[in-house]
């Protein structure tokens, strides 16, 4: 049987790549009766006798998988954040990395839109992007418009299922359009009432970018941390796990604990208190979050 990988999903039809050619495939019904839903990114093996009528018979293991958005097989993710319009957010970017890191995702912070940041504006992002490489973080800082830090983007893409993720309005479908400008994804102004962008991106899509697939993905609707453990969030922040070797106690949460190793590297300042009160709210939201029967 032939095997291929999704590239698209759109309306019940599963677009899969076999050997440079695009099959339209629907989802045998053994995978609703499993509560399995094909993805895109997923290995797939089908059946088909032609390019519009196949079926897909088996989801090979995925290496991981995400909700929102739906899409399977993710080498990293992309996580584009505007200087401005809208605002940087550390708390939201802070999110988007634990979400990223749990599903061990390799994340690079893109921070979009730098033409339009004033000095004082630019001076804060600086400022952040340097304290976020400390941490282990790639950061690229960008502009669609003077394409500037495109050229480097460029190579972290080769032969990698990068996934394209952050709220609506930061510029994703602007970056992908200066890197494939065939593709004219159709992008929207921020909404001044909501102070948002509004979507555009209405399906998930594995676009070719030169020897890499990128997905521009639907903005996030939700992000919570459904699946994820007080145990498990000190591990999504790579420079509490790195401190956190030198705590007394194992399993250490790194809130009322004596002799802390995080709690030492935030009051010598090796660890930015805002990391830190991000990593304290979000563990308070897992403990208070409603059990699942």
């Amino acid at each position: 049987m032939p095997e291929g990988k999704i590239v698209k999903a759109l309306s019940g039809f599963y677009y899969v790549l076999h050997n440079d050619q695009l099959i339209q495939c629907r989802g045998r019904g053994v995978f609703r009766k499993n509560k399995i839903t094909p993805l895109v990114g997923d290995e797939v093996v089908f059946q088909a006798e032609n390019e519009q009528e196949g079926y897909i018979l088996e989801i090979k293991d995925r290496k991981n998988e995400l909700v929102r958005p739906p899409i399977a097989n993710v080498d990293q993710a992309i996580l584009v954040f505007s200087a401005v319009k809208p605002d940087f957010s550390t708390a939201l970017l802070d999110r988007f990395l634990v979400l990223v890191e749990f599903n061990h995702i390799e994340p690079i912070i893109c921070i979009s839109k730098m033409d339009l940041a004033n000095e004082e504006q630019m001076e804060m992002i600086m400022k952040y992007a340097e304290q976020y490489r400390t941490a282990g973080y790639k950061v690229m800082l960008t502009s669609s418009e003077t394409e500037t830090g495109i050229e480097q983007l460029i190579p972290l893409l080769e032969n990698k299922i990068s996934v394209f993720a952050g709220q609506s309005g930061v510029g994703k479908s602007s970056l992908l359009n200066v890197l494939r400008p065939d593709l004219d994804l159709k992008t929207n102004d921020i909404s001044s009432h909501l102070g948002r962008g509004k979507h555009t991106t209405r399906h998930v899509e594995l676009i070719s970018i030169g020897n890499g697939l990128v997905a521009d993905t639907p903005g996030f609707s939700s992000l919570d941390f459904i699946n994820i453990n007080a145990e498990d969030l000190t591990a999504c922040f790579p420079e509490l796990l790195k401190a956190s070797e030198n705590c007394k106690f194992r399993g250490c949460l790194h809130i009322h604990e004596p002799k802390c190793g995080v709690k030492q590297g935030v009051e010598s300042g090796v660890i930015p208190s805002y990391r830190y009160e991000h990593y304290v709210n979000f563990l308070q939201e897992i403990k208070d979050r409603k059990p699942r029967y």
